[in-house]
């Protein structure tokens, strides 16, 4: 639920900050949101490059998925995080199952 809502937030974010650009704010918010839109484009092109880093060179996410981390950021990179750990425990959950 959190995880939604930070991602709400997020759109919120990056219409605020791309606002700016159509329509620019007075001068010195300008100037702020525009190191803003930098700061946050630089900063999920790295959450992108490190999350491909830690990556098996075979898999190579989709286009569609890095999309999302770019946009969502934080927020969908601990979605993934969950689906995975989620996978994690349901494949434990077998292992111990199967063993006598």
């Amino acid at each position: 639920m959190l995880i939604f809502f930070g991602r709400f937030l997020m759109v919120g974010v990056w219409g605020f900050l791309l606002l700016n650009i159509i329509s620019p704010f007075p001068k010195p918010l300008k100037y702020f949101m525009d190191i803003a839109l930098i700061f946050m484009v630089i900063m999920h092109g790295l959450q992108i490059v490190m999350y491909k880093a830690g990556q098996p060179k075979d898999q190579k996410p989709s286009t569609a998925l890095q999309f999302r981390i770019f946009f969502f950021g934080i927020f969908e990179l601990l979605k993934i995080q969950k689906e995975l750990r989620k996978e994690y425990e349901e494949k434990q959950k077998n292992k111990t199952k199967q063993q006598p």
